[in-house]
């Protein structure tokens, strides 16, 4: 889609991530020597939309949740 090509072209963003949410590709873009991120999703039609942009991205990884009873 043009919304990915631009994300690539002028900011350099690549997928990071996506997902299913309400039954629509929901993918997050990023370029991690910027910070700068972008989501977007894909309606059934092809219609991709971006529905959020910003800086300060950063990869995560957490541990799950102690579900130790005694925790």
């Amino acid at each position: 889609p043009q919304v990915v090509a631009s994300l690539t072209s002028n900011y350099s963003e690549t997928r990071q991530s996506t997902g299913i949410g309400d039954n629509t590709p929901i993918e997050v873009y990023a370029f991690l020597s910027t910070g700068s991120w972008a989501i977007m999703m894909t309606r059934a039609g092809g219609l991709t939309c971006l529905i959020a942009s910003g800086q300060s991205y950063e990869t995560v990884v957490e541990a799950p949740p102690n579900s130790d009873s005694e925790a």
